[in-house]
């Protein structure tokens, strides 16, 4: 554990050393959200009816955006390799990247949420299960995220390939996120769709950080 929150701090760190991705993905995130008024009209109704798909649809692209530079520059550098090499196993390794990764843009996405869905005109009773289920399916994102971009590492035109990767396995969190927030504005039991976000988190915890690892050993050959 102690070695885990270290390989979490380093890269932390080198997020904020370096800077710019986790503000990039905000501002992504907020220009994407201001947008959908320009594009469907300023008629209230409209904004509250879209707005839960407009703010899972814009975090899920804002999330994919830092996902092309999870390894590539520990890949560049030769770093990749010496992660590899540590007594620490591989799988444990990714996950604290990826824990890193979500703590820099899914956790912020997550708590700026409710300010976007307040601009849209959302419904109040939606925004605790909003939140909640941002905080199930974003680590989602990211689990499967890194997946994506460890099979991309080193391939020409990576992002193009990594969208066209993740994004289909994205489906069922966006699904059953948006189908949360709307049961509860709708007043109905909103259970069973936390409930399957937190078995697609369960799933993804054991399953992403190991196929990772097989795909970083691959690309490093």
């Amino acid at each position: 554990m102690t070695e885990f929150l270290a390989l979490v701090r380093r890269d932390l760190q080198l997020a904020v050393r370096q800077g710019g991705d986790a503000a990039l993905v905000l501002v992504f995130y907020l220009l994407a959200v201001l947008l959908f008024p320009f594009g469907v009209g300023p008629e209230p109704n409209i904004l509250a009816r879209i707005s839960t798909g407009v703010l899972w649809v814009t975090a899920l692209l804002a999330a994919l955006l830092s996902l092309e530079r999870l390894f590539v520059a520990e890949y560049e550098d030769g770093s990749l390799d010496q992660l590899a090499l540590l007594p620490t196993p591989l799988p444990l390794v990714v996950l604290a990247k990826i824990v890193a990764h979500w703590l820099l843009t899914g956790l912020p996405l997550t708590l700026i949420a409710p300010f976007f869905a307040l601009i849209l005109g959302m419904d109040a009773a939606g925004y605790p299960v909003l939140i909640l289920a941002l905080v199930l399916g974003t680590p989602t994102l990211s689990l499967i995220g890194g997946l994506g971009a460890a099979l991309t590492l080193g391939a020409r035109r990576a992002g193009a390939l990594l969208a066209l990767l993740v994004l289909p396995l994205y489906i069922p969190v966006l699904i059953f996120g948006v189908a949360a927030v709307d049961a509860a504005m709708a007043g109905l039991t909103v259970a069973p769709h936390l409930a399957i976000l937190g078995a697609l988190l369960l799933a993804a915890i054991p399953l992403c950080p190991w196929a990772t690892a097989a795909a970083l050993r691959q690309a490093l050959g």
